[in-house]
Formats: structure tokens, C-alpha cells, sequence
């Protein structure tokens, strides 16, 4: 063989050497300024999330009006079926966190995944009530199968500072969510049975595609677990069941901007209309901007209780600039909310790192799975509560509501850190 062949074959190789670096190099560089997670197991688990959390928005933007307007089902009945299904599916929690913790939190997630995408598509085939509810406690048992193993698996993957890559991934969804949420739209606009179709199924395939980038996720192996712990340890826990509904008390923030100031913008206020979606976008770009950054520090119980405090003075403001908008003129009104919605996300970035950072550091090795599981219901009881209570407090009540919501959010926030003084020397007296 001449030297020209030996040249043109080893030209391949070194162009593909060539790109192979170029592309290392490139990841090199996001990561190191934050873009993307540094290793290959978080970049597959943060791209299953992200995808996840597309068909969470095609899902939550639509679902509704694929129920109504194409299947022809009642508002009143939907929306029962929506909250029945909702409280059905917190009940998985705890058992499948502690399958998680039993079978490894990698391989539950992935079987929830799967189930939930073909129960979202089965119901393009609903045509009543009850097949409509059936199938969607069988969806919502599988969101709450796969929430209970999803924070096992984000702490393993996120180690030695989990609280970090959970606010990477939280700053990620926010835009997933969005993504599906302008891709729903097209949907809406189009008001065919066709179009509407096509959204279930789109987060059906959503779905699967998540369930497949986990496969490249590598498996959490089991932590081996005291004989005489028994089978329910979150349950037992009193400090973290207390924890657990302060922190679903304090997530009722997360229906303050989505469900009350936006009555609260139109029927109270003379801020223009199209604020509303102005006002949601500012809290979005916020936390996609600076969730990562305002979780640093808080890498410990101490620090994440500190935090909660912070979080509840925060949102106490926060209520309050929102009520003095009340009745201003409309420009004074809309920097008003403006500056309601900043302060707000302020301390919804400090309650979010805070809460992660606790519903682990509190639990046990070996029964990650199971607590996650118990915190959840608290998270999910406040979805289910937090909007009558908004609308009955600070809509009914108006500018007094809007305080007595805030002084319940400082309450809570100054109520949190004695509680992780208590679990702390609980395990200090009864280590593992």
C-alpha cells in the first residue's frame, strides 16, 4: 500500500478525532459556565426530565379542553374527575417510594413513565365520565409513582450537591414547560378533534421518548436497610410528617401566581389585562435565570432551614405590594405587581431549594424513596387546597386576605427550622 492510501485512510479517523474532540470541547465549555450538567449520567437524566416536562405542558395547557370541547364531557364533571383523580394518585406515594428504595429508584421511574404514557393515550378513547376517571387515576397513580422515585434518583445523580442539580433541573422545566405549553397553543387555535388528538398523543410519545433517555440513566443500587426499622418509617417520623404539612402549607405560594393575582389583576385592579400573562412571564424568566444560583449555600439542614425563614418573609411582602396594588391607578398598579411578582420568586427560589434540600436531608440512606413519597402528598395536597383557599382569603377578603396569607407563609417559615432542630437531635439520639 502507497503512502497517498495510508493517508486517505487514516484521514477518516482523524476528522471523526477531529469532531470528537471539537464536541468534548464543547461540552467542556457549557458546563463549565452551567449550561449543562458536567457527566454524561446527569446531561441523560436532565434531557429525559426536559422532555418529561414537554409533555407535562402539552398535557396541562390542553387536556382540559380536549375533554370539553372534543370528547363533549361537562366542565363541572371534568374538573371533579381532574381532582378525584388527583387525590387517588397521592396514595401511590409512599408504597412506590419505598419500592424505589427496595428495587432502585431508576427502574421505577422508568416502568411509571411508561405507564403513565399509555394511560394518557387511552384516553383519546374516553367517551364518559367514568372511563374518563378510571383512566386518569391510573395516570395520576403513575405521576405519583414516578415524583415518589424521580428524588431518590435526582439526589443520587446530583451528589455531593444534590440541592445544585435539583435547581438546574427546576430552572429546565420551567422552560419544558413553557415549550409545551406554546406547542399546545397551536392546538387550542386549531379547535379540531384532530388537533386535540394529536396533543394527547404527542404527550404520550413525550412520555416514552423520556422513559428511553432514562434507560441511559445508570442504575441506583439499593441501600440496605436496618431489620428492626420496620416497613414504615416516614410514617413514624413525627418531625418529618410535621415537616411535610408545613412545607405543603408553604407551597400554597405556588397557586399565588397562577390562580389568585390574576383575579386578582382583573377584577381588583386597574392594570391592564394582558399583564396577567406579563406577570406569570416575569416570575418564569426569574427562576429560569436564577434557580441555580440562589440554591448555592444551601447544602445543609441548618442552612435550608435558614432559607425557609427567609422564604416566608419574602412572601409576606410580597402579599403585601400585591394588595396595596389594589384600587392604584393603572400604572402605579402595574409596578406594584411587578414588584409583588419579583419579591414572590425571590422566595419561591428559596422555598424550592430549601424544600429539596430538607425532604432529603432529613431522611434516612436507606428509605430516600419512601420519604420523597410522604413529602409529596404534602406538595400535593397544596395543589388541591391552595386554590379555593386563595380564592376564598384573598379574592373574598381583599387586601386584608392578601396579608392574613402572608403572615400564614411567615408563620410557617419561622416554624420550619425548629422543626429540623428537632429531627437533628432525634437522630443524634438515635443514629441510622
Amino acid at each position: 500500500m502507497d503512502t497517498r492510501s495510508r493517508r486517505r485512510q487514516s484521514e477518516p479517523t482523524e476528522t471523526a478525532a477531529g469532531k470528537g474532540g471539537t464536541e468534548g470541547g464543547l461540552l467542556s465549555w457549557l458546563a463549565a459556565r452551567g449550561l449543562i450538567p458536567e457527566t454524561s449520567p446527569k446531561r441523560a437524566f436532565a434531557t429525559a426530565t426536559f422532555i418529561n416536562q414537554i409533555g407535562k405542558g402539552l398535557f396541562i395547557s390542553g387536556a382540559a379542553l380536549f375533554f370539553t370541547r372534543s370528547v363533549g364531557l361537562p366542565v363541572s364533571h371534568v374538573g371533579f374527575a381532574l381532582g378525584a383523580a388527583a387525590l387517588i394518585g397521592l396514595a401511590a406515594g409512599i408504597p412506590v417510594g419505598h419500592l424505589a428504595d427496595r428495587r432502585g429508584p431508576r427502574e421505577v421511574f422508568r416502568l411509571a413513565i411508561v405507564v403513565q404514557a399509555l394511560a394518557v393515550a387511552a384516553l383519546v378513547f374516553v367517551r364518559s365520565v367514568p372511563s374518563l376517571i378510571a383512566v386518569l387515576c391510573v395516570a395520576e397513580l403513575a405521576t405519583a409513582a414516578g415524583q415518589a422515585a424521580r428524588g431518590p434518583l435526582t439526589r443520587s445523580l446530583g451528589a455531593p450537591n444534590p440541592t445544585r442539580y435539583r435547581s438546574y433541573l427546576r430552572a429546565l422545566n420551567n422552560i419544558a414547560v413553557g415549550c409545551g405549553a406554546l406547542a399546545a397553543g397551536v392546538a387550542v387555535q386549531l379547535d379540531t378533534r384532530t388537533a386535540y388528538v394529536s396533543l394527547i398523543l404527542g404527550t404520550a410519545v413525550a412520555f416514552l421518548v423520556s422513559a428511553a433517555f432514562t434507560s441511559r440513566v445508570p442504575p441506583v443500587l439499593p441501600v440496605n436497610a436496618p431489620a428492626e426499622g420496620g416497613r414504615w418509617l416516614a410514617l413514624k417520623d413525627k418531625p418529618y410528617v410535621v415537616l411535610t404539612v408545613l412545607d405543603g402549607i408553604m407551597s400554597i405560594q405556588t397557586q399565588v401566581l397562577i390562580f389568585a393575582l390574576p383575579l386578582w389583576i382583573i377584577g381588583h385592579t386597574e392594570a391592564p389585562r394582558w399583564f396577567v400573562g406579563a406577570s406569570v412571564a416575569v416570575n418564569t424568566a426569574l427562576v429560569v435565570c436564577l434557580q441555580v444560583r440562589v440554591s448555592r449555600g444551601v447544602d445543609n439542614n441548618a442552612a435550608a432551614g435558614r432559607t425557609a425563614r427567609r422564604a416566608g418573609a419574602a412572601f409576606l411582602l410580597a402579599t403585601a405590594l400585591i394588595a396595596a396594588a389594589g384600587g392604584a391607578p393603572g400604572w402605579i398598579a402595574v409596578v406594584v405587581v411587578v414588584l409583588g411578582v419579583v419579591v414572590h420568586t425571590v422566595g419561591e427560589l428559596w422555598h424550592s431549594a430549601a424544600s429539596f434540600e430538607l425532604s432529603f436531608g432529613l431522611a434516612p440512606e436507606y428509605a430516600q424513596g419512601q420519604y420523597s413519597g410522604l413529602f409529596a402528598i404534602g406538595q400535593g395536597l397544596s395543589n388541591a387546597i391552595g386554590p379555593p383557599l386563595l380564592g376564598l382569603v384573598c379574592i373574598g377578603w381583599g387586601e386584608p386576605g392578601w396579608l392574613a396569607m402572608g403572615v400564614l407563609f411567615l408563620a410557617t417559615g419561622q416554624v420550619i427550622p425548629l422543626v429540623v432542630n428537632w429531627s437533628d437531635r432525634l437522630r443524634a439520639h438515635n443514629p441510622g
